[in-house]
């Protein structure tokens, strides 16, 4: 015989009381995940379809949901009073119960799933209790049920999120499986029946709601983008002119320098306040320059090499059009003989417009026969530069491999910074015409 006696009886060891503690835990967490899915809906108040354009889509829902009212309620009553046995009252209370909340889930189907399948479950314990089960009938759910709840489940399904449709989902089947376990002799294959056809009718309609909602956000998001990418280009044609407005500029500058300094030199028999106070605009002309260069040099894109050439002005109006030409678009300029003083600001802008309008020509209209004309207003006040083309002659290219992409962007800044006009549009031809008036007297501010 062995001397080893048994072990003393011990308390549990922590280590599994502490697993204990946690499973409990995470089953609290996990019914009150579900709680929560089943008690948040995720938009209510909104009516299904509510957002589409076609009005009978709209008001389809409301149809669908008066029709399946109107056709189950009537049934309802006659099959639980006739074939169920059930007591007439009771018929009359529970049959509202169970369709009447199918109006509901137009806009709240969540709520109406809490009240319809409150409903069918106190009616299948009443049935139990009260009525008569027997020759086969179909036990816990009818078939007014079943129809109302599947169409039930097309309104949660196009509402809810994906983990509320699993739970509603997972309730029905418990429910209809612990039916069947307290009555066995009763239940027969319909609680397996909505099971799987609840679960088919979430699946679709959840994937249907999911994909709508990723083609609503996609088409936000490319809003957005456009939104974006129009007040990008708009910043950088701003930043585009000003780095080209900065040699008109700076030229006015050195000039105001230059005239400073030499002033002492030649007027005779200036007074010493007089020439200090031209030192002074000397220095300050000096100063504004250097923060110029600075400004300039934030404005510079990293590529931005060829910016350092000298600016086109009107006098090269030829030059590109000989080159448009060479591009295979003839171009017939008019250029007004004798235009008189222009701005720098307003001939570098009227040239800088000619050139993206015969650069769209080319992109849009390949082979269009065009017409440029740049000449004075009768009262002299006033640059008009005039580009029109006709349709084109050629297939467009889907590709634009030319040209800056900010055409009637950088037009219509350039004619707002100079105070000027700009018309364009398409003419009844399928051609295009730009206008632009451009201010040659600077107004007095």
């Amino acid at each position: 015989m062995s001397n080893e006696s048994p072990a003393p009886a011990g308390p549990v060891p922590a280590g599994r009381g502490a697993a204990v503690a946690r499973a409990g835990r995470s089953v609290w967490r996990t019914w009150g995940a579900v709680a929560d899915a089943l008690a948040t809906p995720t938009a209510p108040g909104s009516p299904l379809l509510g957002g589409s354009s076609p009005w009978w889509l709209r008001v389809l829902p409301y149809v669908v949901a008066l029709a399946c009212v109107a056709s189950l309620l009537p049934v309802t009553i006659i099959v639980l009073v006739d074939d169920y046995g059930m007591h007439g009252g009771l018929a009359g209370v529970l049959a509202p119960a169970q369709t009447v909340p199918l109006l509901l889930a137009v806009r709240r189907p969540l709520l109406a799933w809490w009240l319809v399948f409150t409903a069918d479950v106190v009616g299948a314990v009443l049935m139990l209790a009260d009525a008569d089960l027997g020759g086969g009938r179909q036990w816990p759910w009818t078939p007014m049920v079943v129809i109302g709840y599947l169409v039930l489940m097309l309104a949660v399904g196009l509402r809810e999120r994906r983990r509320t449709l699993l739970c509603v989902w997972l309730v029905t089947g418990a429910v209809g499986f612990a039916f069947a376990l307290a009555a066995p002799e009763h239940a027969g294959p319909v609680h397996v029946l909505l099971f799987v056809l609840s679960g088919i009718v979430l699946l679709v309609t959840g994937t249907l709601r999911e994909r709508g909602d990723a083609q609503r956000r996609l088409v936000e998001q490319e809003a957005i983008s456009e939104a974006e990418r129009a007040r990008r280009t708009l910043l950088e044609e701003r930043a585009r002119i000003a780095r080209e407005l900065h040699d008109v500029v700076a030229h006015h500058m050195s000039v105001i320098t230059v005239q400073a300094d030499s002033a002492p030199y030649r007027i005779k028999d200036l007074p010493d306040a007089a020439c200090e106070e031209f030192s002074t605009i000397a220095a300050s002309a000096r100063e504004s320059l250097t923060e110029m260069r600075r400004l300039l040099a934030v404005l510079r894109s990293e590529n931005g090499d060829g910016e350092r050439t000298p600016q086109p002005r009107l006098d090269r109006l030829r030059h590109l059009v000989e080159a448009t030409i060479r591009a295979g678009v003839p171009v017939d300029l008019s250029l007004a003989g004798e235009l008189g003083p222009v701005p720098q600001a307003v001939d570098l802008s009227a040239y800088r417009i000619v050139q993206e309008a015969l650069a769209n020509v080319v992109r849009h209209a390949p082979g269009a026969t065009t017409r440029v004309s740049v000449s004075r207003s009768p009262n002299l006040e006033w640059l008009i530069v005039l580009v029109v083309n006709g349709p084109p002659t050629e297939p467009t290219s889907p590709l634009e491999t030319s040209g800056t992409g900010h055409g009637l962007v950088g037009m219509r800044e350039r004619v707002r910074l100079t105070g000027g006009t700009l018309d364009v549009g398409p003419l009844p031809d399928g051609g295009f015409r730009v206008a632009a008036r451009l201010p040659l007297i600077t107004p007095v501010p």
